[in-house]
């Protein structure tokens, strides 16, 4: 009976989350979840404990990583970026396709995925009105942004609440994580700029003017917190760095980071602090516990415990098959049932599986799986729904269909290559 309901709870949960009837919000959909496995015994309350261990870091650095892009955004920096970006490319519609790419890349490596599809992709959106393209441009600039943002969410901690998740489930520190994961995420950028390129070639202009924008300047609406924002990023990332030697929480320096930004931009005419706040997802603390609760009755009804059977399976045939093999399954499960409670699912799966000297590897595969294989769907990630909803709201519609031909093509590729290529680099570092 358990079984039964810990399946049909995880299913509707899971349903309410992506189609949000009336504007539900994810947080009372998981927390309510959660409750529910707590009253029909599916858990228990050690459970739920263990689960805020597991969690309150990745939410509120997620969360302090948001203000600081809200901020940040507000003040114009990311608008200052594509501006130069785009003055790079001198006019060459092929070079500017790349270096949009590349920038998106940076923005998320920094400031994650979420900050990267949905803070850079209106700005593009913009910048491709300004210079007058066709929609076929414009839509492929505006795909490539919000592809770019998630295969490439790889190199650190930071780059994605996935990442952060996992980090803290397998206490990988923040520098030993850049080491092992920053030369992948360079070959999932330069793959995921291939097939965008390959798929989307037609639909660039060979030359666009660039005379009719504006100087990048122009897009700062604070000199003074703009240039002291590039001061507290900088401790930002070297406080990252220090984390791993102090053994100090990731989201300490990030909210530091977050808080000192907003002390900075208090007074600033630029900035609104209280709608920055409130817009920040706070949502995701108790979406993630919620979640996460959920999980833990499939967990205790023995479901993860199968898939951990599996993962060992795969162990067996050696280091690649587990790194390819955990990668994809990370994948496919990410584009039919979302990336976040997959990445718990498979954490969980591999802690229980035999072959400890493979654990990180196939932790590490799970990540890329997890963020790469939301591509493939619509409801493979939250930030891809908002994400189309942000586009809807611009009146530019993309069907599902159109889409899951568009993920499907171009993410199996860029998922095999960067798998292969965190094969290899794990070969090396051993």
């Amino acid at each position: 009976m358990h079984l039964i309901l810990s399946l049909a709870l995880f299913v509707l949960v899971l349903i309410l989350i992506i189609t949000q009837p009336r504007g539900l919000s994810i947080g009372w959909t998981a927390a309510g979840g959660g409750a529910l496995a707590l009253t029909l015994g599916l858990v228990t309350w050690s459970n739920v404990f263990e689960v805020v261990g597991l969690v309150w870091d990745a939410t509120l650095t997620f969360i302090a990583l948001i203000l600081i892009s809200l901020v940040l955004d507000e003040v114009g920096l990311f608008e200052w970026a594509a501006l130069h970006m785009t003055r790079a490319s001198r006019g060459k519609g092929g070079r500017l396709f790349v270096l949009l790419g590349i920038l998106g890349a940076l923005v998320a490596m920094f400031f994650a995925n979420d900050g990267a599809a949905l803070i850079l992709t209106p700005i593009v959106y913009e910048q491709a009105k300004a210079l007058r393209l066709e929609p076929r441009s414009t839509l492929a600039l505006i795909m490539a942004s919000g592809f770019i943002a998630d295969t490439t969410s790889l190199p650190l901690v930071v780059s994605n609440l996935v990442n952060i998740l996992s980090a803290d489930f397998f206490h990988l520190e923040f520098g030993s994580y850049a080491v092992r994961m920053v030369p992948v995420d360079v070959v999932a950028l330069a793959a995921s700029l291939l097939m965008l390129y390959l798929f989307y070639h037609k639909s660039l202009p060979s030359s666009v003017s660039i005379s009719s924008l504006p100087n990048p300047a122009t897009a700062i609406k604070d000199t003074r917190v703009f240039h002291q924002s590039w001061i507290v990023l900088g401790l930002l990332l070297v406080g990252y760095f220090l984390s791993q030697d102090l053994h100090w929480p990731v989201s300490i320096f990030a909210g530091a980071a977050a808080l000192s930004l907003i002390l900075i931009s208090y007074r600033s005419p630029a900035v609104n602090i209280g709608r920055t706040i409130g817009e920040a997802p706070w949502k995701i603390v108790v979406f993630s516990v919620g979640m996460y609760v959920v999980v833990f009755a499939l967990r205790n009804v023995g479901l993860t415990h199968l898939l951990s059977h599996v993962l060992t399976w795969l162990a067996q045939f050696g280091t690649g098959a587990a790194v390819i093999g955990t990668g994809f399954i990370a994948a496919f499960l990410s584009s039919v049932m979302n990336n976040l409670p997959t990445v718990m699912i498979n954490a969980l799966a591999i802690h229980d599986a035999g072959h400890l000297t493979l654990h990180h590897a196939m932790a590490y595969a799970n990540i890329a799986g997890c963020d790469l294989g939301p591509k493939i769907t619509p409801i493979g990630s939250l930030s891809t729904l908002l994400w189309l909803h942000v586009l809807e709201r611009r009146g530019i519609r993309i069907g599902w269909g159109y889409y899951m031909k568009m993920g499907a093509v171009l993410t199996v590729p860029v998922l095999l290559a960067t798998l292969l290529a965190l094969w290899g680099w794990t070969a090396v570092l051993s």
